[in-house]
């Protein structure tokens, strides 16, 4: 029997509006990627110190010496290796190296080390010492080649299955990839908590709320200790020791500092019946995808700035896809740049929404490990604001006189202001554009709503200032529709403002120009080919009100 959680998640409109449906809500950070890199090797001169720490001096600091460094590795791995039974492949370009290693996990539990050991050829920083002319100095330059590395996958009796990817050239560059289910996994184990795990999913879960707060413990500042440990406790001993041995590691004082590449977070709801929650998910990707377009759906994840194209470099993605990779499973993916949001059926009755950072650096925060937890701090809000919009714009609503108020004047503060007429395209337009920028971290500028609204109407950046844009801004404040954040000089959608402008626009655009556009015609059915159920309506309530209007007098 699953359980409504009852930890203090930060709650959004969405998981409300379906809670009669669900039976759990947990976070939980998925994916995890860290950098580890040798501080003192990043420089040519921090690199040339612990040559002379290790050597002496700076003989035999060239590139034949370095290039040892790699052929010693691959030795010393392929003996420990066949000592120990361990498969080493050679992997070729496109293999799904994480696909291919389930295969080879152990089926006892209790195993710990490494299981398996890939090859394959990335790009990684190399250092390449040549002599100068005159032979009394050594010039060092940083190269990113395409060189082997070695895929170490190895079972820890915390976190499970992980990977330790490293360069075995010098300055010894090194990811650890971790995944956090697997850690919420073995410590609800360890708790007595009963579930059934089928990949990266959980099901009939015996402590649901158990389950959230273990969870819930990779935002806290152990989660960073934890994860510390466990890079301390394989990358020294397991995998740099075949390049450099721990007597030199030792005397060299060599040691790695972290930092996070790149994270998954997700929030998974589980649902009591699997029919009921794919025909919830099916009916909100049905009515979004005609309510957004990607304008919108780029502002949702609080970019100040706009993705650039560097030389050499291929275009960021910005694209809003729907795909169907299997039978059962429908994934709903949001590209924008290094980030990626993600809403999909994961099994059987679990959906599950997804924000990936495919690259930390573009996101400018710190990235060092000590600081995961505002890394974590950061996406969820942008999580909850991306439901909150699917939320408002999917089951939009209208009070009942709202329509009447919307023309009539009003005051703000001491200010009497016009009303909206929602037949002038620059107050679509506005409305538009408040939906765009709703979900931005810290608010909207009027500055910002120009911008936007140029772009809805297509005009060029002085037809529409600042200034007309503040003025409507008001108006929309005047309704309740737009509140001020703060003394600030930026806005937010009120409370009910973003369904209502959602209602609005839809009711509009999707319900009142289609319909009248087509009283006047003969009623055209849908073919058989396009027989939805939107348009069958369409074509009953059209010749509904072609009966009505001819018994009212109407002209046709």
């Amino acid at each position: 029997m699953v359980v409504k959680t009852d930890i203090s998640l930060e709650p959004d409109q969405f998981s409300e509006y379906y809670a009669d449906y669900i039976d759990g809500v947990y976070d939980c950070v998925d994916r995890i990627v860290l950098n580890a890199y040798w501080q003192l090797g990043q420089t040519g001169g921090g690199f040339r110190t612990w040559w002379r720490q290790l050597k002496g001096s700076d003989e035999g600091l060239d590139t034949n010496h370095l290039m040892r460094y790699a052929r010693n590795f691959a030795r010393r791995v392929r003996a420990f290796a066949e000592a120990n039974g361990i498969p080493v492949i050679e992997c070729e370009r496109g293999v799904r190296k994480h696909e291919l290693a389930e295969e080879y996990i152990p089926e006892d539990d209790n195993s710990m080390g490494v299981f398996l050991i890939l090859v394959s050829r990335c790009s990684a920083p190399v250092w390449e010492a040549k002599e100068s002319k005159d032979k009394k100095n050594v010039h060092l330059a940083k190269k990113y080649p395409f060189v082997k590395q070695y895929w170490f996958h190895i079972l820890d009796p915390e976190w499970g299955h992980l990977t330790i990817r490293l360069s075995p050239h010098p300055p010894f560059s090194a990811q650890l990839f971790l995944n956090g289910h697997e850690y919420v996994a073995r410590e609800a184990r360890k708790r007595g908590i009963k579930f059934d795990k089928i990949g990266n999913r959980f099901s009939n879960i015996s402590d649901a709320a158990g389950l959230a707060r273990i969870a819930d413990t990779l935002y806290s500042a152990s989660a960073i200790g934890q994860l510390r440990q466990v890079c301390e406790r394989w990358i020294y001993s397991t995998c740099l020791c075949f390049a450099l041995p721990l007597d030199d590691q030792k005397r060299t004082h060599f040691r790695y500092n972290y930092s996070v590449f790149q994270a998954e977070l997700s929030r998974n709801l589980l649902f009591a019946i699997g029919s009921q929650m794919e025909q919830i998910f099916q009916s909100v990707i049905d009515r979004i995808r005609t309510r957004l377009d990607i304008k919108r759906l780029k502002t949702i994840f609080g970019a100040k700035r706009r993705p650039q194209r560097r030389k050499g470099k291929k275009a960021p993605r910005l694209a809003c896809v729907v795909e169907r990779p299997t039978y059962d499973m429908t994934v709903f993916n949001l590209h924008f740049g290094c980030l990626t949001l993600k809403i999909y059926t994961k099994g059987e009755n679990t959906l599950r929404i997804e924000i990936i950072v495919h690259n930390t650096k573009r996101l400018n925060v710190r990235r060092s490990l000590e600081y995961f937890g505002d890394l974590l701090g950061l996406l969820r809000p942008i999580l909850v604001r991306f439901l909150n919009t699917i939320q408002g714009v999917d089951a939009a609503f209208i009070a009942d006189d709202l329509l009447d108020r919307l023309p009539e004047p009003a005051d703000l503060g001491a200010a009497r202001l016009a009303g909206i007429h929602l037949d002038q395209p620059r107050i679509r337009a506005v409305l538009q554009a408040v939906m765009a920028l709703a979900p931005t971290p810290n608010g909207f500028t009027a500055s910002q709503l120009a911008a936007k609204v140029c772009d809805v109407l297509g005009l060029s950046p002085e037809a529409y200032s600042p200034r007309q844009a503040a003025y409507d801004l008001k108006k929309l404040r005047a309704k309740d529709l737009v509140i001020k954040v703060g003394n600030s000089r930026k806005y937010l959608p009120a409370q009910h403002g973003l369904p209502a402008i959602a209602a609005l626009l839809t009711l509009r655009e999707q319900i009142i120009k289609p319909l009248l556009a087509g009283v006047g015609k003969s009623i055209q059915y849908p073919n058989p080919t396009d027989n939805s159920r939107i348009n069958e309506l369409y074509c009953s309530i059209q010749a509904l009100m072609r009966s009505l209007f001819l018994e009212l007098g109407f002209a046709l």
